[in-house]
C-alpha cells in the first residue's frame, strides 16, 4: 500500500492508502473525491480527471505522453504541472504523492 493525498479545490485534503498499480483517478473515484469526474473511465479519452501534480512530485511523476498531452488541450486551466489522473499509476516511488484538483473540469 502507498499513500496518496488528493487536495480538493476547496482545500479539503483526502489522505488515501492505495494499491500499487492503481491510478490516481481510480482511487479518487473509489473514495468519492469531489471534482474528479472521470467520464471516460480512465481511457485517456477526455480531460475530466485533470489534476495538478504538486511541484515537489513533478519529476517523480514525469511528463505526459503524447496522447495525454492531446487530451490536456481540452482541460480547464492547464498548467505546467497538469496531468490526467487516469495516467498516473501509483508505485513505491510515488508513495506520498500529492495532487490538487482544479476549480472545475472541462
Amino acid at each position: 500500500m502507498t499513500k496518496l493525498s488528493i487536495i480538493a479545490f476547496d482545500g479539503t485534503r483526502h489522505e488515501l492508502e492505495v494499491q500499487t498499480g492503481s491510478t490516481v483517478m481510480e482511487n479518487a473515484v473509489r473514495n468519492s473525491v469531489p471534482g474528479i469526474e472521470a467520464e471516460c473511465g480512465g481511457a485517456c479519452a477526455c480531460a475530466t480527471c485533470h489534476v495538478y501534480v504538486d511541484e515537489a512530485w513533478t519529476a517523480a511523476v514525469g511528463a505526459p505522453e503524447a496522447m495525454e498531452e492531446d487530451m490536456l488541450d481540452f482541460a480547464y486551466d492547464v498548467r505546467p504541472t497538469s496531468r490526467l489522473s487516469c495516467q498516473i499509476k501509483m508505485s513505491d516511488a510515488l508513495d506520498g504523492l500529492v495532487v490538487h484538483v482544479p476549480e472545475r473540469q472541462a
